[in-house]
């Protein structure tokens, strides 16, 4: 199979730039230009562009894609409310917006013959996963004080050693069920499409591997906003006080 990174290569070479993908070491520079680190700099290209080029002038009444923008925005405004509330859903949305295009956007790169998706890289799914993580504790003290501290250590004293080390278990499992299940059915296809290609040629691999690959991709965005607005809310909930 050809390196993922060489239509993006052949485009630096046709403009006459570095091509600064090789060994360059572990200096900044090294990490800036790393695969999963290109890529997402190209993803958050497209997300800027995208919209710019499609939307033009909002209007009154909506043409077809800015219908279709308003579709995406207010599904997903409507999902989060419907989970978390209106005010706290406003509150959250910007991020959980951020994550839902990045990850869909990643995702369906990938299938691309000479692409490789960023979220098949654990650094990017940890990275957001952390934000996560870190974002829905802040939230939980932010709404309850160190009353939230006492959700973990169960509703009576004498059995706070048993709930305690049970609790912490958990959250920390979330980190890695989070980053993990997203990281690991990204790569898994990538290697499954990497091998049809070797075998079949990169314009012959089977329609339906790519037609699971897409819905693979929404799939894996779903699951881990879903799974973030649900953190997030029920670190919310009057349930912690």
């Amino acid at each position: 199979m050809e390196h993922p990174l060489l239509f993006i290569s052949l485009i630096l070479r046709f403009f006459g730039l570095p091509v600064p993908h090789g060994p360059v070491g572990s200096t900044m520079l090294a990490k800036l230009v790393s695969p999963h680190m290109t890529y997402t700099w190209l993803v958050m290209a497209i997300l800027i562009i995208t919209p710019k080029l499609t939307l033009g002038k909002m209007e009154m009444v909506p043409g077809g894609m800015q219908s279709f923008w308003e579709a995406c925005i207010g599904g997903l405004e409507d999902f989060m409310a419907d989970n978390m509330g209106a005010e706290r859903a406003a509150m959250m949305f910007p991020m959980m917006a951020t994550f839902t295009f990045y990850i869909l956007t990643a995702n369906l790169l990938g299938l691309i013959p000479g692409f490789m998706s960023p979220t098949s890289n654990l650094n990017i799914t940890l990275a957001m996963t952390l934000i996560v993580w870190f974002t829905h504790h802040f939230l939980g003290l932010r709404y309850h004080g160190l009353g939230y501290i006492k959700h973990f250590m169960g509703p009576m004293w004498w059995i706070t050693p048993l709930i305690l080390p049970i609790e912490i278990i958990s959250n920390i499992a979330r980190i890695l069920s989070l980053s993990i299940r997203l990281f690991g059915n990204m790569m898994a296809h990538e290697i499954l499409v990497a091998i049809l290609i070797m075998l079949a040629g990169a314009y012959f691999t089977p329609l339906p591997v790519l037609c699971l690959g897409v819905l693979v991709a929404v799939v894996q965005t779903m699951v881990f906003v879903l799974l973030s607005v649900i953190y997030c809310a029920g670190a919310m909930e009057s349930a912690h006080e």
